[in-house]
């Protein structure tokens, strides 16, 4: 059966977050820059003649009804299609980390199965579906770094200058809702414009939850401390506990982490995803 090996899923990372109001029905209007690195997941596709999808975790267990799995079942539902798929996952990226591995995961699903399954949607149509999952898969459907607004849903491309950066994800997670229902979480941050970020992209703006995960997570207050004695400047990224902070070139290996269940990693962030076009692309 027609099958797509090592299909990449690559982290973002925020490199600002304001929380700028909240709608009627709860859901917070934000502004951030979402950046695409080099950190990624790996994915492997077979289709199937059953109509069934299967995945098999290949490195760590995940959840069994994912957003890589729910990917490919709303793709189905939104088509019509009758195949089904086996797919392999090796995770790399670490969960509740504010990196997007779970959203980046659902994305190239919806790409790689698209073109497996010979549905010719759209950049438009996938991203469409995958909204519906969650605000960020858009995002990696589309493929570029961007401005995001809204509740995620407005996505301006931007280029960024190449850059490096250290990121440091502690043992302990975050649960996103937890954060966004605190009362301690500030809302009321005023807007920004893409000029006011453009002069100064690595230093701009601040992320606006992270305070109130300080609070939740000891490991995001040892993990600036950590880049602190680095003798660098971080913050938080996204919702996640994962923080970060631009270096001048990438070194390895990477500097000893606070303790072994740390994940440290050199990143380089990427101008485009590396399956960008996929979708306008026909064979």
């Amino acid at each position: 059966m027609p099958a797509l090996w090592d299909v990449p899923a690559p982290a973002k990372l925020n490199l600002f977050l304001h929380v700028i109001g909240r709608r009627t029905d709860g859901y917070h209007l934000l502004q951030s820059v979402f950046m695409l690195i080099d950190w990624c997941d790996a994915l492997h596709f077979e289709s199937t003649a059953s109509g069934q999808i299967t995945r098999e975790d290949l490195t760590v267990p995940l959840p069994a009804d994912d957003l890589t799995v729910r990917a490919a079942r709303a793709l189905q539902a939104a088509t019509g299609c009758t195949q089904g798929a086996r797919i392999g996952l090796v995770k790399r990226i670490p969960a509740q980390a504010g990196l997007g591995g779970g959203s980046s995961d659902a994305a190239t699903a919806l790409q790689a199965l698209n073109r497996l399954w010979r549905l010719r949607l759209t950049t438009d149509q996938l991203a469409h579906i995958g909204l519906a999952l969650g605000a960020d898969v858009p995002f990696f459907v589309r493929g570029c770094n961007a401005w995001i607004e809204g509740v995620g849903e407005r996505i301006r491309p931007i280029d960024l200058p190449a850059a490096h950066f250290l990121v440091a994800k502690p043992p302990q997670g975050l649960d996103t809702a937890a954060i966004f229902r605190a009362p301690t979480l500030a809302r009321n941050t005023n807007p920004a414009t893409i000029v006011d970020f453009a002069a100064d992209p690595y230093g701009f703006g601040r992320n606006d939850l992270q305070p109130v995960a300080q609070a939740l997570c000891p490991g995001v207050v040892q993990g600036l401390n950590w880049l602190a004695q680095q003798g660098l400047t971080g913050r938080m990224t996204g919702s996640g506990s994962a923080v970060f902070a631009r270096v001048t070139q990438a070194e390895t290996p990477a500097p000893h982490a606070p303790d072994q269940n740390w994940q440290v990693r050199f990143c380089g962030n990427l101008p485009t995803h590396p399956l960008y076009g996929w979708a306008a692309i026909d064979d």
